[in-house]
């Protein structure tokens, strides 16, 4: 093993030693002898059965047949969902097959922050992971199911099912996804749409049809955001099967991964010797290889707040300074948009993630002393799905990259580290994401210019007042003050601007996108404002310093910046409509983003 990956692992191990011995004792005392059904009273489960077709009553009846349950994320506004609407009945057909019977436990809110980028509900969108966290547990609260089965794929929605899923952490728990769409319009395409529009040289028209033209068809965006980096951390985690993560939806092979997803989960129950409970399989090695697997492909930065409040569900504690050390040690294999030009089909038909699991296992970057779905060992994912003759097979994935400009290896990689650095100084602690952004922009020194929005923004670049050098501080969007937001609409204007030559960075307490760009970007910093945070004390002209290179982040001032009060700008005008006066409790508790901005974790000090 790289000695990098062994010094943080077992760091992590360390660490979290009483809360993860903890969390495992919690789990064992939870799980059965036998059917998870057989305790429950006559009653109990007349009540669940009540529904059932006649023969499933006869095996819910049987003390030997595995009930497995559904929790969808299905809705049929949502292009990454709506093929989920025929999983429940694909999935019961599979059970049966495998002598078991299987139930749609309860269903979880899905939002995407492709509809509500630059809108108020964006507010609900980070708590909104939480929230299906709870409607995951809330489904498997009646505890008659020996197995689980989560559909969902896009962005806080996997990672609330699994923190869900964690906190039953003695069932066995596979993630079957419905895969991206097919390729429309290029990601290189629409983003210079974007930008023309931003600049006034195309119309609303014309901005929507190429809007509609990218994306068009059932199935997840096909850009390396938060969505596709879940069905990443997914395969390298071990919790769903092999090169399946980008399989289109409508396919053959697609319905085939699905079927075998339930047969291995039904193999992996109490009532099979191969027991396999998700909190096993979420340990601190998992962990880690699902962070070198962000680091080597250059996956959302929102993952450095989702894969905290995730460990954090199995008894682990993890921090910035551990993706930091890793990300000096991962070098960067995959050129992905917004990293590159290709889209998630062209690096799946270029090799995907087995080519990548496999370089990286081969550099001893990765653990594969760890346990999957498929029992002992991650080298398992170094196998493609294929069909042969109308049935699922396997084969190793190509022992070369298919498109060295997509997918590339550890001896010639793109960078010899992984896309995220961690900056702090005076202002605090904020992540930066690079692996999109030319080395020449890698360190910006310019004048502060604060807003109170991203509309203040939009309304200064209108009337061009931004023709300079400058960083734009966004205070007051952490999770304790308006539901820690993404910043996505900015993403144009401040290319633009650096499109013509101007030295331009955004500093901010909110989150970016999965889609986080070639623009210099200090997010997610702690302490957030609401919390007196240095962030919210800045003013125009203060002169701030955001280098990836060094590390340093810091501003300076003509006056004493520590004695000047933080404020609240306009804070007030997000905490009702939209839903937004529900979640005042989130916003009360949520702790800091580096403690994954979890209403679960409690309010940070």
């Amino acid at each position: 093993m790289n000695p990098v990956i062994d010094r943080v692992t077992e760091r992590i191990i360390e660490r979290s030693r009483g809360t993860r011995g903890a969390y495992l004792s919690r789990i064992h005392k939870a799980s059965h002898e036998g059917p998870a059904r057989s305790d429950a009273s006559c009653s109990n489960l007349a009540h669940v059965m009540a529904a059932a077709s006649p023969i499933e009553k006869q095996a819910i009846k049987e003390r030997e047949v595995a009930n497995l349950g559904i929790v969808t994320a299905y809705n049929d506004m949502l292009s990454a969902h709506q093929p989920f609407e025929t999983y429940p009945a694909q999935i019961k057909r599979a059970a049966s097959k495998n002598g078991a019977v299987a139930q749609v436990a309860g269903g979880v809110p899905a939002m995407c922050d492709g509809v509500t980028q630059g809108q108020d509900g964006m507010d609900l969108s980070l708590f909104s992971r939480d929230v299906i966290a709870l409607s995951t547990a809330v489904a498997l609260s009646h505890d008659v199911f020996d197995a689980v089965v989560c559909l969902g794929i896009c962005d806080k929605i996997v990672p609330g099912m699994l923190i869900g899923a964690l906190s039953f952490g003695h069932l066995p728990t596979i993630f079957a996804p419905a895969g991206p769409m097919v390729t429309g319009l290029s990601n290189r395409e629409k983003a210079k749409v974007r930008e023309d529009f931003a600049a006034g040289r195309i119309d609303r028209d014309e901005l929507l049809e190429a809007e509609s033209a990218a994306y068009h068809a059932p199935g997840t965006c096909t850009f390396y955001g938060t969505a596709n980096s879940n069905q990443m951390l997914m395969e390298l985690m071990g919790l769903q099967l092999p090169g399946g993560s980008f399989v289109n939806p409508g396919t053959e092979l697609r319905s085939l991964l699905t079927d075998e997803a339930v047969r291995r989960v039904l193999g992996n129950t109490h009532l099979d010797r191969n027991y396999i409970p998700v909190g096993e399989i979420v340990d601190e090695k998992a962990i880690v290889n699902a962070i070198v697997g962000l680091l080597a492909t250059g996956g959302s930065t929102n993952h450095t707040i989702h894969l905290i409040a995730i460990a954090s569900a199995a008894g682990i504690t993890i921090d910035w300074d551990d993706f930091a050390e890793l990300s000096h040690a991962v070098p960067l294999l995959a050129r992905v948009y917004p990293n590159g030009v290709a889209d998630v089909n062209h690096f799946h038909a270029a090799g995907g993630l087995g080519y990548v699991i496999r370089e990286l296992l081969d550099a001893g970057l990765l653990h594969d002393d760890v346990t999957t779905i498929l029992g002992r060992g991650l080298h398992k994912y170094c196998d493609e799905p294929f069909v042969r003759n109308g049935a699922l097979d396997w084969r190793a994935v190509p022992d070369r990259s298919l498109d060295p400009e997509i997918v590339t290896t550890v001896a010639e990689p793109f960078d010899t580290e992984g896309g995220l650095r961690l900056v702090e100084g005076g202002i605090g602690r904020a992540i930066v994401k690079i692996s999109a952004v030319k080395p020449e922009h890698h360190t910006i020194s310019a004048p502060a210019r604060v807003f109170t929005s991203q509309e203040d923004f939009r309304r200064a670049f209108n009337d061009n007042e931004l023709e300079t050098d400058f960083v734009a501080v966004l205070p007051h969007q952490g999770p304790s003050a308006i539901g820690m937001p993404e910043l996505h609409k900015l993403t144009p204007y401040l290319g633009l601007l650096q499109s013509r030559g101007f030295n331009v960075a955004l500093l901010t307490d909110g989150r970016m996108s999965g889609a986080s760009g070639k623009v210099l970007a200090a997010i997610q910093v702690t302490p957030e404002a609401s919390h007196g945070g240095t962030i919210g004390k800045i003013r125009d002209g203060d002169l701030v310093t955001v280098c990836a290179a060094t590390g340093e982040l810091s501003v300076s001032a003509d006056d004493d910046i520590d004695a000047r009060d933080a404020g609240e700008d306009e804070i007030a005008a997000h905490d009702t409509g939209i839903g937004r006066e529900l979640f005042a409790a989130f916003r009360e508790r949520a702790s800091s983003a580096e403690q994954g901005a979890s209403f679960f974790s409690g309010a940070e000090p």
